[in-house]
């Protein structure tokens, strides 16, 4: 089955390379933890994957790993900084592993049970909804630039579910995926690539 595209636009969501806080398991939203050169590396491979495409609009998280993705890309001249692409405020979680949060509280998902001093999901789906109507109103295909459990959210707002409903997406460092249509339905085209 085709995707369709028409006159509406994709939506092409790369998430930023691998940095330290991934690989230890902390959880990386608002301290601006800059890629590792692994990291980089996987963005430059991602790269390829976009080369010709025209954007009718590029925005990208103010936050350095996610900047500096776009630059890497080849669209850093033409991306604009967006707060609202900013990660998940984990509040008093930043910087902390599920493990260590879990000897407090067993079982705790940020996905269910929210971070003190944070945001919710649906605040983070509130913000990823913003995103979109912009992307809607854009004239043509886009370009986000952002992070991993964010981007997750804005998929699965796109095609219509709860911002929670975006745990069921996983999302590697230095991905590219696309969003689109199928006929006027909203549909993920391809994911993780």
């Amino acid at each position: 089955m085709s995707s369709g595209k028409g006159s509406r636009g994709e939506v092409v969501l790369v998430r930023h390379g691998e940095t330290e806080w991934t690989l230890s398991g902390q959880h990386s939203g608002r301290t601006d933890v800059p890629m590792t050169e692994a990291g980089r590396k996987q963005v430059a491979e991602a790269a390829p994957r976009l080369a010709g495409r025209e954007f009718a609009l590029v925005l990208a998280s103010p936050l350095s790993r996610a900047w500096e993705t776009a630059q890497l890309v080849g669209f850093g001249d033409r991306a604009e900084r967006c707060d609202d692409l900013m990660e998940w405020d984990y509040g008093a979680y930043d910087g902390v592993t599920t493990a260590d949060i879990r000897t407090e509280r067993p079982d705790w998902t940020v996905w269910a049970d929210g971070v003190p001093d944070g945001e919710t999901a649906e605040q983070v789906g509130e913000r990823a909804d913003r995103v979109l109507a912009r992307a809607r109103e854009a004239g043509g295909d886009v370009l986000l630039v952002s992070h991993g459990h964010y981007l997750r959210i804005l998929a699965a707002r796109w095609v219509g579910l709860a911002p929670a409903d975006g745990r069921r997406l996983a999302l590697g460092p230095g991905s590219v995926s696309v969003l689109g249509w199928e006929r006027e339905i909203p549909v993920v085209v391809t994911w993780n690539g």
